[in-house]
């Protein structure tokens, strides 16, 4: 739990030591996420905290999948400034990560909608892989607008965040999983280097990729053909696969 926790406080101190630095028209430019500007960007990461801290501070979703109900909770908050977001994300992270902090141990099973469940102590990870994600593939380009290097990416970020896709990805893609006739064997090389098996019957295609282009394209923010896949086997079931979507 405290490496979690750690990658979750470091990615938020590089992001608290990047506002200021964000020119005032680029907090209105698009960022990444579709439909969503930097500003809606930081205001929906801030969310993400308020649901663990205080969902009563959100409009009630009604139900609504998780990702309508992000539109929902930015779109209520479209009217505060940017100096008010900013305070607003340091704020409630910080109560946020002390609150992640508390879940240490505790085993007993967190529904999140159509997100998954999962024991309450591995609730951190899916924080440490929204800011991994939002923070390298939806702020910094080319897919964000922040220009210059995105922040580095080493172990302890890219573990708890490969481990989350891990973990969600057969509950957040049931429908395609269903699918498939064949199971998948994902090489990944590079830093943290693992094997996964996508589906449950027998292995009839592998794809190899690296670590870090896997977070890319397992949350659709590039092709295999962009970022060096390879993959041979069934053709099918590798169809699938390219369909696949973890947030």
């Amino acid at each position: 739990m405290s490496s979690v926790l750690d990658a979750i406080e470091e990615d938020r101190q590089i992001l608290l030591q990047l506002f200021p630095h964000i020119e005032e028209s680029v907090w209105a430019t698009e960022s990444g996420c579709l439909g969503w500007s930097v500003q809606d960007l930081v205001s929906h990461m801030a969310c993400s905290y308020w649901l663990a801290v205080d969902p009563s501070r959100l409009p009630d979703p009604a139900g609504l999948p998780a990702e309508r109900a992000a539109d929902l909770y930015v779109d209520s908050r479209r009217s505060m400034t940017v100096e008010e977001v900013v305070a607003d994300y340091e704020s409630v992270s910080r109560k946020g990560i002390e609150l992640l902090a508390g879940l240490d141990g505790q085993d007993v099973e967190i529904p999140l909608g159509d997100v998954g469940t999962y024991p309450a102590s591995f609730v951190p990870n899916a924080f440490a892989f929204e800011a991994y994600i939002h923070l390298r593939f939806d702020l910094f380009g080319p897919n964000g607008p922040l220009r210059g290097e995105p922040p580095a990416t080493d172990e302890l970020r890219l573990a708890p965040t490969l481990d989350w896709i891990e973990a969600s990805l057969p509950q957040q893609n049931a429908a395609l999983l269903g699918q498939m006739n064949h199971a998948v064997e994902v090489h990944l090389n590079g830093l943290c280097a693992r094997t996964l098996r996508i589906g449950d019957s027998d292995v009839a295609a592998h794809i190899t990729s690296d670590s870090r282009a896997f977070t890319q394209w397992i949350t659709q923010r590039g092709t295999w053909e962009e970022l060096g896949v390879t993959a041979e086997g069934d053709s099918a079931a590798l169809s699938i696969v390219r369909q696949l979507c973890v947030f």
